[in-house]
């Protein structure tokens, strides 16, 4: 093979440099530490990494054929993956004779060609995890431990006895039931027989993206490339790789916070949505309105234009009067960003409002205010979600709010004629804030027609439908819900219509709110917590979740009734709840019996096949800031209000603390600085769970939810005051008394 220019000094180089430095004993001993030869781009991750440890002399070449050539007798030579997914890396017969003469030991990625190995077409995971599947990674990474190889996409081939699979997998760090029957190896060596036998590690897709891409657990790839590095240069010692992660915790676990750490948390939750951006520009409609972002785009999809469509944010940023989108779905792309969940909510919107609106109170920003009004003018006079039949008075929908304003979501069911109570519930407590913040009654009439709409589908036990959809809304007719004996023991479902209610009928609501309430939780307490309901994944019942739900109308019905049976109501569930709070203030997952460690993915087949836990036992060090961190930070605020009482308050101080720690910092993705994740695990201190939830998974945000409860809490902490208390002042009871008589029997 002709030696070009570049290569032949390069080589002269080398041999100088070995020249000089002292010589090592052994037939192919090149110097007294590993010298590395890549074929990569400039800006590779490890490249990158191991150019910055004095341990080991690296050398780079523009190509494979090249990296061979130029490198010295007995080199470890790593080829990576430069046209990573687009193509594969090109190697040739030639290149692996030249290897295997000169003794190198090859770690190639995403190969073209392999020596007397048939290769597939590459093809992208779905629900696939990487698993590791040998010994070879040592007591540091063992049989089983689970990779997040983020957006992989790999060459099907058939190898034997890998060191790495992607499979289907059901666990947490470890895959519970072992490996599936259908595997795809991901790292091996190739068999000892044929050209360059023994010397090449073969890497079917691309692990030197580690960095970029947001590999995870980080404490797995530290052991991954040692055993890759090792492997390449036999006996030598090698680096230990230290990278600091593109996404991270604002602080570690240990280190001293700033004194004004909550200003800085609350100013830096709000201006994520402008920076992400989330508020819908004019200029995004075009985007925003085809038909493929009609449907849900959660990270088992295929990559493609719907999930990919991002907002230009040199094409302005939205002022709110086109509303606010979702957050970012759970998919890691491969240069680290995530998609945007396409779609306006009303909860999130509402939300939203009220955070923007008391964040500006707080913070003392017209910017933020008008925001605020832009979104509720939005979602309550423009928003289809509560226009069309939800403006109809002869429409049993009448005064309710659409989830969500998609026009065919999933079996051609109209996105805004699908009611969850809990929803609509969230997103008039955002509104309720909103009206307070900005000191406006013109929300007031809608805000009372919707409670009053959500009073009329609520059973004389208290309880409303979990989900109510159009179709059968209009055959049975919203008295048939009025006068139901139906219950529903589900706090995620109920909670929160609780908490509106008792809210309502302190603002001059008729007596059937605070009733109806004092029912429903009433016979929730007396099941407390056996027999809640709420399904995370096959069977599991999520407790603390549900407990989290249910601090909010406790905490307000000791306002609304300030009795011993009320009070010892609230400690009892926070008593629950606090039990599994750890010293860092987190609150860890827990799920069904606490004393039981049984799976709660009950196989490898169910593992993202519905809404589901961040854990797969109960022990697990995770925990869950879109359904149990947040609203146990709103509950304990507002317990703490209630009750007066200091073991609320240390209890929400803890948490505040654990949350402003781990609000996501990140230089090179400033779409993501500012938010939280759903999932952490507090003893890696690290954003790693099951990522099992088919569409929520561990690493997505919400505008609504968390990033709104959680930024609204820390403004209401700056403010000293609680959301019942800035409350006070609106007006409802001149609309209440019209709508009671127009709406109810």
């Amino acid at each position: 093979m002709r030696i070009t220019l570049c290569a032949l000094v390069t080589a002269v180089l080398l041999s100088l440099l070995l020249l000089i430095t002292p010589s090592v004993k052994g037939k192919d001993a090149i110097g007294p530490k590993p010298y590395l030869v890549f074929s990569c781009q400039a800006n590779n991750d490890l490249y990158v990494a191991l150019q910055q440890t004095s341990q080991v002399a690296v050398i780079r070449y523009a190509s494979a054929a090249e990296a061979v050539e130029g490198a010295p007798i007995g080199a470890g030579v790593l080829i990576l993956a430069d046209g990573y997914p687009d193509r594969t890396t090109p190697l040739s017969p030639e290149m692996f004779k030249t290897a295997a003469r000169k003794g190198l030991r090859l770690y190639v990625e995403f190969p073209s060609f392999l020596p007397a190995t048939k290769l597939g077409q590459p093809r992208e995971i779905k629900w696939e995890r990487g698993v590791v599947s040998s010994d070879a990674f040592g007591p540091s990474l063992q049989k089983m431990r689970i990779l997040a190889i983020h957006s992989c996409r790999f060459i099907p081939v058939t190898a034997q006895n890998p060191h790495v699979v992607m499979a289907r997998v059901a666990g947490y760090d470890y895959a519970t039931f072992g490996l599936p029957k259908e595997t795809f190896p991901i790292l091996f060596e190739l068999p000892a027989s044929g050209p360059g036998a023994g010397g090449v590690l073969v890497s079917t897709t691309k692990l030197s993206q580690f960095i970029t891409a947001r590999y995870g657990p980080q404490d797995a790839w530290g052991p991954i490339w040692r055993m890759i590095l090792k492997w390449l240069q036999p006996g030598e010692a090698v680096p230990t790789l230290k990278w600091l992660p593109t996404v991270r915790p604002s602080y570690r676990a240990d280190e001293k916070l700033p004194p004004d750490v909550e200003t800085q948390a609350l100013q830096r939750g709000i201006d994520w949505y402008f920076k992400a951006p989330l508020l819908v520009h004019p200029s995004w409609l075009p985007k925003y309105n085809l038909p493929a972002n009609q449907a849900e785009p959660t990270h088992d999809w295929p990559f493609g234009d719907r999930i990919a469509l991002m907002p230009n944010p040199e094409a302005g940023v939205g002022n709110g009067s086109l509303g606010v989108l979702e957050g970012f779905t759970s998919t890691i792309l491969l240069d680290g960003t995530q998609p945007l969940r396409w779609w306006r909510r009303d909860d999130c919107n509402g939300e939203v409002a009220g955070t923007m609106a008391l964040v500006g109170l707080a913070l003392s920003s017209d910017r933020y205010r008008q925001v605020a009004a832009n979104i509720g003018d939005y979602i309550y006079f423009k928003s289809i979600m509560s226009l069309g039949k939800r403006a109809d008075p002869h429409d049993p929908a009448y005064g309710l709010f659409g989830w969500n304003d998609v026009p065919n979501y999933w079996d051609k069911m109209d996105g805004f004629g699908v009611y969850y109570g809990d929803d609509n519930a969230r997103g008039m407590l955002g509104m309720m804030l909103a009206a307070a913040a900005l000191k406006t009654d013109r929300w007031n009439e809608r805000l009372a027609k919707g409670l009053v709409a959500n009073l009329r589908l609520t059973g004389q036990l208290g309880f409303q439908p979990d989900r109510l959809d159009t179709e059968p809304l209009e055959k049975n007719g919203w008295r048939y819900y009025f006068d139901s004996r139906e219950t529903s023991l589900a706090p995620n479902y109920q909670a929160y219509v609780w908490a509106s209610f008792l809210w309502a009928a302190r603002h001059g609501g008729c007596p059937l709110f605070l009733d109806r309430t004092k029912t429903g939780l009433g016979m929730m307490m007396e099941v407390h917590p056996k027999d809640w309901v709420i399904g995370m994944g096959e069977g599991a019942r999520a407790v603390r979740m549900a407990e989290a739900r249910m601090l909010l109308p406790l905490a307000w019905l000791v306002r609304a009734e300030d009795t011993a049976q009320h009070r010892q109501w609230l400690r009892q569930v926070t008593e629950d709840l606090l039990s599994v709070q750890d010293a860092c203030g987190a609150i860890r997952e827990q799920s069904g019996d606490p004393a039981s460690t049984a799976p709660l993915i009950p196989s490898n087949d169910a593992y993202g096949t519905a809404e589901g836990s961040l854990i797969q036992r109960n022990g697990d060090p995770a925990t869950d800031l879109l359904y149990t961190a947040n609203f146990a930070f709103l509950g304990l605020h507002e317990a703490a209000a209630a009750t007066g009482e200091r073991y609320y308050k240390d209890a929400e101080d803890r948490l505040a603390n654990f949350l402003c720690r781990v609000q996501v910092k990140s230089e090179r993705h400033p779409e993501l600085d500012g938010a939280w994740f759903r999932a952490f695990d507090f003893k890696r201190w690290e954003y790693w769970a099951s990522n099992n939830d088919v569409g929520w998974g561990a690493w997505c945000t919400e505008t609504g939810w968390m990033q709104s409860w959680i930024t609204a809490v820390l403004a209401l902490r700056q403010m000293k005051t609680s959301l019942w208390d800035l409350t006070t002042q609106l007006a409802l009871e001149a609309h209440f008394e019209k709508y009671r008589h127009d709406m109810l029997p």
